[in-house]
């Protein structure tokens, strides 16, 4: 319902290559690295966003998104639930094109709101999935 394979495959093919990783750290064993990995693989720039601020997979990363200095096209997910509202608020705000909230990452209203704002958005689902899929 959140995540019809046409807004998937617009995310992953043309709202650009530019995609910021909310909650990614150097944590190898944390899910947001190695859908990074992946993204990366697949031709997408990543952006580390954590209150660390770590530089990952060789990129700088950055507390937040309002941070970060360039334009980014998509916001990748990686929070609990509970704040992914939030920054998908502040996916509109610095003028994102899409947002993306990873497997188990559910939230209505903020759905409606960043839809509402003209981004697209994907719910509960993964790109690291995704993205080999669509070759």
């Amino acid at each position: 319902m959140y995540g019809d394979q046409d807004t998937v495959r617009k995310i992953l093919t043309e709202s650009g290559d530019t995609w910021a990783v909310v909650g990614l750290s150097s944590n190898q064993a944390r899910a947001a690295y190695g859908v990074a990995g992946v993204l990366q693989r697949f031709g997408k720039r990543i952006v580390p966003v954590h209150p660390k601020a770590e530089t990952v997979h060789g990129e700088q990363g950055y507390a937040s998104l309002a941070d970060i200095p360039f334009p980014v096209d998509v916001v990748d997910v990686f929070v609990n639930g509970d704040l992914a509202g939030g920054v998908a608020d502040e996916a509109v705000a610095i003028g994102a094109k899409a947002v993306w909230f990873q497997l188990g990452v559910v939230d209505e209203a903020a759905y409606g709101r960043t839809r509402e704002a003209g981004l697209e958005m994907v719910m509960d689902r993964c790109p690291a999935i995704e993205i080999p899929r669509l070759g």
